[in-house]
């Protein structure tokens, strides 16, 4: 059966319902989209004539499967707008722990070339509290969390290569988070606007085919 005719014999609410919802799956992310950020982040296609674009559909959209498919894609930008977020949030924490070891090793490196056999360090054990401890620095070694309860051991070089490296890494991604934070954003006020617009295009038109019909 085609939409047409589901459209003229639905009668019930669950018949309505479900009319609408398929309705709804025939627009398409495409439809309502335009375009990708570099990471694949989808672009919301700003609705400049409402009109026009709700008869592109066939059958032609109604307002409410326009506000509806919207309204989807802003819930979907809302959700990874909070991962995206979050994964900031623990970048801007992750990054000065990275700069902090790096200094720690450094300091190490250049106490050991200097000759000195150990170096006096204050270490945290809590938020507020800090203890003092002799650090050998004779050896060359130190050890690093990987994560995972793992902990290996490394020379210096090698653990301010692979420091280093975390470093680099972790500035590329805390850049792209950051830009796709700002392009997720920047989409959910393209939704909202689309969503407003088609409303009071809506109200509008209802308005004037009222007074057209009262005349």
């Amino acid at each position: 059966m085609s939409s047409e005719s589901k459209l003229a014999t639905a009668e019930t609410g669950d018949d309505r319902q479900g009319v609408a919802e398929e309705a709804l799956s025939n627009i398409s992310l495409d439809s309502i989209t335009e375009g990708k950020n570099e990471r694949g982040i989808p672009a919301t296609k700003f609705v400049d004539d409402i009109e026009l674009f709700a008869a592109s559909f066939n059958p032609p959209a109604s307002p409410e499967l326009l506000i509806g498919a919207y309204s989807d894609l802003f819930s979907k930008f809302k959700a990874y707008e909070q991962q995206l977020a979050s994964k900031c949030a623990t970048y801007k924490e992750k990054l000065p722990e990275i700069e902090k070891s790096i200094k720690v090793v450094r300091n190490l490196k250049e106490k050991k070339e200097a000759g000195e056999s150990g170096v006096a360090a204050r270490y945290n054990l809590a938020d507020t509290i800090y203890s003092k401890a002799e650090v050998d620095c004779s050896q060359g070694i130190v050890n690093l969390w990987l994560g995972a309860n793992v902990m290996l051991e490394y020379t210096y070089d090698e653990a301010l290569e692979l420091l280093t490296t975390k470093q680099g890494v972790a500035k590329k991604d805390y850049k792209e988070v950051t830009e796709d934070l700002t392009f997720t954003r920047n989409q959910i006020i393209t939704s909202e606007v689309n969503i407003s617009r088609i409303y009071n295009w809506d109200i509008r038109r209802k308005r004037e085919s009222k007074l057209a019909g009262s005349s």
